[in-house]
């Protein structure tokens, strides 16, 4: 057994070619091999985003604070609140962060495939990040 204990692992900041926006990482629990899952609690200030991305095993995000919002590749834009879950399949071209006025924080868990979980791509616009969400896909 292993008991990671809170504010036991340092945070840090979310890497600018990975980010836009001020974002906090939090480890939760790293690869521990035969398994291939690891999970962070990430932190996106108010318009924070990751960039466009993929993971080859999927990612499922837990929302537990805040607003944010979530967008597949050539689908609208979809707002997320604290107990949302959000599974992105294997390979499936995404981003996530906070609403533009609203910080959110989720619980990230993905898992690695050949020692890798996730490929960065080209940062979120803020024409795309900025872009209404179709009528029906914003909770209330």
């Amino acid at each position: 057994m292993d008991i990671k204990r809170s504010g036991s692992q340092p945070s840090a900041k979310g890497p600018a070619d990975w980010f836009t926006g001020t974002v906090r990482i939090d480890p939760l629990f790293p690869v521990t091999p035969p398994a291939r899952a690891a999970g962070n609690t990430v932190t996106f200030e108010p318009g924070a985003r990751t960039a466009w991305h993929t993971h080859p095993l999927g990612q499922t995000l837990i929302v537990i604070a805040g607003c944010g919002r979530v967008q597949r590749w050539g689908e609208p834009i979809e707002e997320i609140r604290p107990g949302d879950v959000v599974w992105f399949p294997p390979g499936e071209k995404h981003w996530h962060g906070a609403a533009p006025t609203t910080a959110m924080t989720h619980i990230a868990i993905q898992e690695q495939l050949d020692g890798k979980a996730v490929e960065w791509m080209e940062k979120v616009t803020d024409e795309q990040y900025q872009a209404p969400m179709e009528a029906g896909r914003k909770r209330k």
